[in-house]
């Protein structure tokens, strides 16, 4: 424990307490659970106050250096270009941003003036001196800077101190804490350039948004580089034109998907697999209409909650409300007739077409969407038949992820602010999924205020194959909905009970899966997957006989396969059939012709040698069986 005299700074505070070599390490400190800079003075407790240093090679290390280096690139920004109006510029999960209104929106090729800019500030060491004035001074201050959005924000907060930062010449309005000088920002580098609105509101103004980011030393930043390139060389959207999966045409269809040929076999393979696996697991297959009064949509208080991601219509005079979900539905369904507890649990699965709107600026690929279909189910159980129900949900997530190759981690969501329902039911529900969540032995965070309206949620972070996480699984736990629409069974003692219902969605959105899927196997889908599992190539045309035999021969043992007879050079077709990701090239020439054969080479460039037709049968059948071993399923041709 050390003593220090009133006034002392956090940095007098660290020195007394720490070597030399720790103490030069520290870029801020932290007091508690709150964030100070170096400079700030000890605060004034009572209690024995815990200071530990924040050091560059921590989260919250490396958010501040992102934090301070936007700052930097801001004030770069205002030296090169005066007339440059100032707005926001955070830290972000990988690196920062900050939003400028120009008369011409940035580019690339500014960059490298901008980061020259940025490196003589670093290279100067530039201290971040934090300012506390009267909220009538820092109006004033912008005022006279020409700097109309920092006056609106200041504005907009509640009277008292404003806290400012000034680097070198420029001052930003921002609560701190800092790194203490622009020397601390080891490595960065400017990104991109995009579009956003102004408080991301449509109606106000354009700005020009740069993207960068920054590392604590050079090689952290090298590593990251290469992934982005890595992540482009993966784009679901440049590997889905190449690949000749989908398409989309944004001037009559924004955010629809168009499926080619190709996809929709990928995409048709895996529903059937999705269907086949529901109902080993005890699901029904159900469907639900497109649309369903607006009415209904108030009783399940997706009006009041939802109603802008929603899209309606009018038939008749009567307002109708195209579903951006399948449990109105399903509740409908349930409701057919009176259950007895026998029946339970209703098990109700739908690759369900889904509608949300979504604001242009958002859409991106497979990724977001405004039609989707999920793999939705609901499950309507008795309370006492929940956690098993949530287990058993659980079990399909397990063994899916296993099947594509997934590292996962399970979040919990808590009630938000907007929310429906007694407290006592989201109580009831929460610990409903932590139970579940406990007794499958998995590990979890609490993400609070993040479930949906009407109830908690697990989900399910996937990890991709260059590290990226993923929103996948959801599985919600909903007291409220059964409530609204009076769904009700018999039980053992002759009385009426309300059941409970899951929501759940393992894929989640069937377009937003196929694009994670594209760039987590770069485009080189696993056999039982991939469109064409064979191709045929021959090397003149004096093989194109055999080789439209072989080819029916292999579709009748259940082999996706194709011939490539084109009067093109063996090289060319096989270079072909590698950029295509097809597993298994299969080449054709007069020695095969006579034995009646095919040359089996991989798309990575393996070459297996001659095989018959029986023996590419049986390789393809035994490739595309392998991945299920890992969720312990079982694949089967169809």
């Amino acid at each position: 424990m050390v003593e220090v005299s009133d006034g002392a700074s956090c940095a007098d505070a660290l020195k007394e307490g720490l070597s030399g070599k720790r103490f030069k390490a520290a870029i801020a400190c932290k007091a508690g659970d709150t964030l100070l800079d170096l400079t700030a003075p000890v605060p004034t407790t009572t209690e024995t106050l815990t200071l530990t240093p924040v050091t560059a090679d921590t989260p919250e290390g490396l958010g501040l250096i992102r934090h301070s280096a936007a700052h930097v690139m801001a004030a770069a920004v205002k030296k090169l270009f005066p007339a440059a109006k100032v707005t926001i510029g955070p830290s972000i999960e990988n690196g920062f941003y900050y939003d400028f209104d120009v008369e011409t929106p940035f580019s690339p090729d500014q960059f490298e003036a901008i980061e020259a800019e940025m490196q003589r500030i670093i290279d100067a060491a530039v201290p971040f001196e934090r300012m506390d004035i009267s909220k009538a001074d820092a109006v004033k201050l912008f005022n006279d800077m020409g700097e109309p959005y920092k006056v609106e924000l200041i504005e907009g907060l509640e009277d008292g101190t404003i806290t400012l930062y000034r680097n070198g010449d420029f001052v930003d309005l921002c609560r701190g804490p800092h790194i203490p000088n622009a020397g601390f920002v080891k490595a960065f580098k400017l990104l991109s350039v995009a579009g956003a609105y102004w408080r991301g509101d449509e109606k106000n103004r354009m700005l020009s948004r740069i993207y960068a980011t920054a590392f604590a030393d050079a090689k952290d930043l090298k590593e990251y580089l290469n992934r982005i390139e890595e992540a482009k060389r993966r784009d679901h959207r440049k590997l889905g034109k190449e690949l000749d999966l989908f398409a989309f045409h944004e001037d009559v269809a924004a955010g629809m998907v168009f499926w080619l040929p190709k996809g929709m076999l990928l995409r048709t393979i895996l529903e059937d697999f999705l269907r086949r696996e529901h109902i080993k697991r005890g699901y029904q297959l159900v469907q639900g209409p497109q649309v369903l009064r607006r009415e209904l949509w108030e009783q399940s208080g997706h009006y009041a909650n939802y109603r802008e991601n929603m899209y309606f219509t009018e038939i008749e005079g009567d307002m109708y409300g195209i579903k951006p979900m399948n449990c109105v539905s399903h509740m409908l369904i349930y409701n057919a007739h009176l259950r007895s507890y026998r029946e339970l649990p209703q098990r109700y699965f739908e690759l369900g077409v889904v509608h949300r709107h979504e604001k242009s600026g958002v859409l991106h690929g497979l990724l977001r969407v405004r039609q989707f279909t999920q793999d939705d189910a609901h499950i309507i159980c008795a309370p006492e038949q929940l956690e098993d129900e949530i287990i058993g949900v659980i079990a399909l997530v397990r063994d899916l992820m296993a099947l594509f190759g997934f590292q996962y981690r399970v979040v919990i969501s808590t009630k938000p602010a907007k929310a429906i329902g007694s407290d006592e039911a989201w109580e009831l529900a929460t610990n409903a999924l932590i139970k579940a969540v406990e007794r499958a032995n998995l590990s979890y965070t609490i993400n609070a205020g993040d479930g949906a309206f009407y109830g908690p949620k697990i989900d399910v972070k996937v990890t991709d194959a260059i590290g990226r996480e993923w929103q996948l699984s959801t599985i919600q736990c909903d007291f409220t909905l059964p409530e609204r629409f009076e769904l009700e069974y018999v039980g053992q003692d002759g009385e009426r009970h309300r059941p409970v219902m899951v929501h759940r969605a393992i894929l989640g959105s069937l377009e937003r899966f196929i694009g994670v899927l594209t760039e987590h196997y770069a485009g080189a889908f696993p056999t039982w997957l991939a469109p064409v599992q064979a191709k045929i190539l021959t090397v003149t045309d004096a093989q194109n006989a055999f080789a439209e035999e072989a080819c029916e021969a292999l579709r009748k043992q259940g082999i996706r396969a194709e011939v490539d007879t084109r009067n093109e050079k063996l090289g060319f077709k096989v270079r072909e059939a590698q950029l295509a990701k097809i597993p298994y090239i299969l080449v054709v020439g007069d020695k095969e012709v006579e034995a009646r054969s095919v040359n089996v080479r991989l798309r990575t460039g393996e070459n297996l040698g001659v095989k018959s037709l029986d023996e590419v049968a049986a390789l393809v059948q035994e490739d595309c069986a392998e991945p299920f071993k890992r969720g312990g399923m079982s694949y089967r041709f169809s």
